[in-house]
């Protein structure tokens, strides 16, 4: 609701700067939310009633389970009814390559690294928004790196909203929504994951180890060895069964606090999961069908006389004059979807009356609209 109010105070300022031109955008902004609400409403109340089986916080009564393969095949038709919504609300679904490199490659700054047994998942499926490079926001900068070797912070190509999707074979369909996720971050979303040392950090720790075994070694072993006349062998064993001991025990306690930075960090940049975030997505996605509507509303009230053609060539005139706008005003180079906006002010009716107006299309022909399968450029306003 903040971003539309705040995108409508743009469009004031820019188009509708008299009192006469205010009231009519508040009034066709009305007109829009009266016949968009109970759509999504109706789509929201679809998608509970399909997850509402499979939903691991369901607070109702026990129900009888689910096989596992009718568990599956529930979570395939919740998937495939989310992915217009996801559409709508201008999340594109990341690439294999995308999701290949980022499951490999490991950012040197990054303090908590995982690893993960890709053949346990049945499947992985990620929607993003919001590209950007540069540096992380702070707030979503969890733990600080330790010891003499602080490097400065350094640019990251990261996203400000992730979805994830994932299903285990033991386990069962996990829906959750993140913020400011650099890309090479996202297998620490994922479930079953095993938290690792970064070899920098072991090879920092061997040298430890190495270093104060010898110190000990010297100053206690030798002592032992000629006082109290102990065995080389002996006291070679119970050396090394004190380093093993030790050893395990510092590499115990490193793993044991980057599994706490690891909970902290998805505390922090976690934002719903589960059924909240159909509820989440539902309302975004009725505020970006509006804020299209409004921007087509306004833009096309200020074509150029003489430039109307087929809807196509409309449909682009709108993207790009749209897009140099947003850049304008936001400094961020936004995607930015004409045909789907001119279909969202064409579905739209002068009548204040019944719902649906007539005509009026459903989500599923809107979002027909061939989306990119490489990274998203950046979110739409």
């Amino acid at each position: 609701m903040r971003r539309r109010l705040n995108d409508s105070r743009a469009l004031v300022k820019e188009f509708h700067s008299s009192p006469a031109e205010k009231e009519a955008l508040e009034e066709f902004s009305a007109h829009v939310d009266f016949c968009t609400l109970f759509h999504y409403q109706h789509i929201l109340t679809r998608l509970q009633a399909l997850y509402d089986p499979i939903n691991p916080d369901r607070e109702t009564l026990d129900q009888p389970s689910l096989t596992d393969p009718q568990r599956l095949s529930n979570e395939q038709e919740v998937l495939r009814a989310l992915e217009p919504l996801l559409a709508q609300a201008n999340f594109s679904p990341l690439s294999e390559d995308t999701l290949a490199y980022a499951l490999v490659v490991h950012h040197p700054q990054d303090e908590v690294q995982v690893t993960i047994n890709l053949d346990q998942y049945i499947y992985i499926q990620f929607w993003a928004l919001g590209q950007r490079v540069g540096l992380m926001p702070r707030k979503s900068t969890v733990g600080s790196r330790r010891g003499f070797f602080k490097s400065p912070p350094a640019e990251r190509r990261y996203f400000k909203r992730v979805v994830l999707a994932a299903r285990t074979k033991r386990g069962h369909l996990v829906l959750k929504s993140f913020k400011d996720i650099p890309l090479e971050g996202l297998e620490q979303l994922l479930p079953e994951l095993k938290v690792r040392t970064p070899t920098l950090q072991r090879a920092l720790l061997n040298v430890t180890l190495v270093v104060s075994g010898v110190a000990f070694f010297v100053n206690v072993g030798m002592v032992v060895l000629s006082d109290l006349k102990m065995a080389t062998s002996l006291l070679l064993l119970l050396f090394a069964t004190f380093m093993g001991l030790r050893a395990s025990k510092m590499f115990g306690q490193r793993r044991s606090v980057q599994a706490l930075e690891l909970a902290h960090m998805l505390y922090y940049r976690s934002t719903s999961n589960n059924s909240e975030l159909l509820s989440a997505l539902a309302l975004r996605a009725h505020e970006e069908h509006t804020k299209e509507a409004l921007l087509a509303h306004s833009f096309l009230a200020r074509m150029p006389l003489g430039t109307h053609s087929g809807p196509e060539e409309t449909s682009q005139w709108l993207q790009s004059e749209v897009e140099n706008w947003l850049l304008a005003q936001s400094g961020c180079d936004v995607a930015f979807n004409g045909a789907r906006a001119l279909g969202h002010l064409q579905a739209l009716t002068s009548s204040n009356g019944m719902y649906p107006p007539p005509g009026f299309p459903k989500l599923e022909s809107l979002a027909t609209v061939t989306l990119p399968q490489a990274a998203p450029r950046s979110d739409n306003p």
